[in-house]
């Protein structure tokens, strides 16, 4: 059962070793620390480059961001496929809860909460470069829960998506702001009932 639709996923660039190493510091940075909070000269101590080095591989700040959540959204994809592989969903509808299920693992180990949603808070202006990355990201999730739906036969898979949207989201954030650890295991569920109770074409 495949799950990845549509990724509309960009494509990594080639990147120099320096390149790789100012990517990676400037990850684990906007990550631990706020995308606002962590400057270039930190970003390039931490890579052991210079500013100079930084700009002629990012040309910016803002596009170091952007590369950083274009990063972010491949290693989560990444992690979507080895979670699939190992749950071995065998419906439609396993597929969607399957993606909730991965939701668990997934802030296990990102204990700061969504990268893309973090961020969205952090950078205000609608123009920034890293915004049409961040929008595609959640699309994206919209999308498959749209697909699986459909392949699904379940009745109208608009709705049904967004309200799985919703669920999904929803949890990321409530695991954030609220402190609410458990928050992905209550949108699975909730998204199980969801499931079993929407009518079907």
């Amino acid at each position: 059962m495949g799950l990845l639709t549509d990724r509309g996923e960009l494509e990594a660039e080639r990147l120099t070793p320096a390149g790789e190493r100012i990517l990676r510091a400037a990850s684990t940075l906007f990550y631990e620390r706020g995308i606002r909070t962590v400057g270039v000269d930190a970003i390039a101590d931490a890579a052991e480059v210079t500013k100079k080095t930084l700009y002629d591989r990012f040309g910016s700040k803002d596009r170091l961001i952007a590369a950083y959540l274009e990063q972010r959204n491949r290693v989560w994809h990444a992690f979507l496929d080895d979670q699939l592989a190992a749950l071995a969903p065998q419906t439609p509808a396993d597929v969607i809860l399957a993606l909730f299920a991965a939701l668990t693992d997934w802030m296990a180990e990102s204990r700061r909460g969504c990268g893309f949603i973090n961020a969205s808070v952090e950078l205000a202006a609608p123009d920034h470069p890293a915004m049409p990355v961040i929008v595609a990201q959640k699309q994206w999730m919209r999308s498959e829960f749209m697909a699986q739906a459909a392949l699904g036969g379940f009745a109208d898979v608009q709705e049904l998506a967004d309200r799985l949207l919703l669920l999904h989201e929803g949890a990321l954030v409530c695991f954030r702001v609220a402190a609410m650890e458990y928050a992905p295991e209550v949108a699975h569920r909730a998204a199980a009932d969801l499931l079993a109770g929407w009518p079907r074409d």
